[in-house]
């Protein structure tokens, strides 16, 4: 998603500049109003290289620096020698570099937070929000020994589902690719030795034959199709309308909805808990994890909740509204509000619901082990016996 720098003034007349992830600069003109405030400028930012946790540096890399730092941090070491070391001991290069550039802001008189805000895709508003908490209330190695367990339990819950994932698309392409080296290579041979005998072929087998000789003569219209219907699918997606459909529908998905919507609210929970816990105040709290969600539902959900308490109203009812989040969750979090405990609440919810993503995912799994031996049972023996068909007719011709 695109990066947008905007300029606004709040209705105190304040002049607020940051950066935002949104498809279209309409979403994030659309974000400014729903905050109430008055639009100034808004531009996109340039492209710049940037490390993603997944890609050039992976979440563990990040949650082992944390811990090291916050050790460091903890034991008396000054902030940029405790930088200086990390940038030197850190096997992963991607994040060397970045902590280098780091050691150089923090030493040109910025503080800790905004030298890693200017690391947008390496270090998240999560992360540079907890920082900067830190360092106004002096618990910055409380707050990076909570980010790195944040980190971990997040983590692993982000694996959970895209092992989920994994292991079906995994048995689903090897039996793509062994149907169509049947298609291709082995019906060919049965489709000549039928026609030497110049026989009327029954329907399955016709079909069978049929489809190898699609795939065999029109590939290239088939990967063409399938390219293009990817293309669109990603493109659609890419827009704020096409991402709510998408997301909607796929919350709404039998067994994997339930599994997405229990990992959503574990890491809506575990963000804004933590994020509180970390002196966050609550509206920038629940825009961070807004902006985190990871599905457009929960996120417009969040905005709401976030525009309610603005206007001096609770967070649980718009939460309620919205139809993602369990009743279960609602009463808590409405609990936590009113006895000023919710960020205790929202973790010992997190925590709940971390579990909720195993037997999901266990759930998920065991349902899918027996639909994947059906359909390739059905698939692969269709085809066998769709071939075998001729052989049986001629068999009887011969003996009667």
């Amino acid at each position: 998603m695109p990066v947008f720098e905007y300029t606004a003034r709040t209705l105190k007349g304040e002049l607020v500049r940051d950066k935002i992830d949104l498809p279209t600069k309409d979403d994030v003109i659309a974000h400014i109003r729903k905050n109430k405030m008055i639009l100034v400028q808004v531009v996109q930012a340039a492209k710049s290289v940037s490390f993603k946790f997944g890609g050039g540096v992976k979440t563990r890399d990040v949650v082992i620096f944390t811990r090291q730092f916050a050790t460091m941090i903890n034991s008396g070491l000054p902030l940029v020698q405790a930088l200086d070391i990390l940038a030197q001991q850190t096997e992963n290069k991607a994040l060397a570099d970045i902590t280098r550039q780091v050691v150089y802001d923090v030493e040109s008189g910025h503080t800790l937070a905004d030298a890693l805000r200017k690391h947008p895709k390496g270090f998240t508003d999560l992360y540079v929000n907890m920082v900067a908490a830190g360092e106004a209330g002096g618990i910055l190695d409380t707050i990076l020994l909570r980010l790195a367990q944040f980190l971990e339990k997040n983590d692993a819950i982000v694996r959970k589902v895209k092992g989920a994932m994994i292991y079906p698309a995994v048995i689903f392409s090897v039996a793509a690719i062994a149907v169509a080296v049947l298609l291709i290579f082995v019906i060919p041979t049965f489709q000549n030795m039928f026609a030497s005998v110049n026989m009327q072929l029954p329907l399955p087998t016709r079909i069978v034959i049929g489809m190898s000789q699609i795939l065999i003569h029109y590939w290239w219209a088939i990967i063409g199709v399938i390219g293009f219907a990817v293309f669109g699918i990603n493109r659609y997606y890419k827009s704020a309308h096409g991402k709510l459909k998408i997301d909607t529908l796929m919350l709404s998905a039998p067994v994997l909805g339930d599994l997405l919507r229990k990992s959503a609210v574990s890491r809506f929970t575990r963000t804004l808990g933590t994020l509180i816990s970390s002196g966050v105040s609550i509206l920038d709290g629940l825009e961070i994890t807004a902006r985190t969600a990871g599905n457009m539902v929960i996120h417009n959900a969040v905005m709401e909740s976030r525009a309610s308490i603005a206007g001096g109203e609770t967070i649980s009812a718009p939460l309620q509204k919205s139809k993602v989040f369990p009743p279960m969750v609602i009463s808590m979090i409405a609990v936590g509000e009113q006895t000023g405990g919710l960020d205790e609440m929202l973790s010992k919810i997190a925590d709940f619901y971390d579990e909720e993503v195993d037997a999901a995912v266990s759930a998920l799994l065991s349902l899918m082990e027996p639909i994947m031996i059906v359909v390739l049972g059905v698939i692969v023996g269709g085809m066998v016996v769709a071939m075998y068909l001729p052989i049986f007719d001629m068999v009887n011709a011969v003996q009667g």
